[in-house]
């Protein structure tokens, strides 16, 4: 994720940051779970992203790392920061 997919997504042009997370909660079954959340613009870069790359580095990430992860899109939008 780190070495590969994230510099890839960045590369793209339509994000500006990415943070990858460790999940803090115990996981019912065990293991690690991690969060990576990308930051862009606005929503129409997000859909250029998804119109134009997505599909292209899911199927990258989905060869390293075949039957070792579960992926969800999740979109937040910034009410205020403090």
């Amino acid at each position: 994720m780190k070495e590969t997919h994230i510099p890839d997504v960045l590369a793209t042009g339509k994000f500006f940051n990415a943070k990858m997370c460790k999940v803090l909660v115990e996981e019912e079954k065990g293991g690690v779970t991690y969060s990576v959340q990308y930051t862009t613009t606005d929503k129409q870069t997000l859909e250029r992203y998804y119109k134009e790359d997505a599909d292209r580095l899911r199927q990258d990430i989905t060869k390293l790392f075949a039957g070792k992860f579960v992926a969800f899109r999740t979109e937040l939008e910034i009410v205020s920061e403090h």
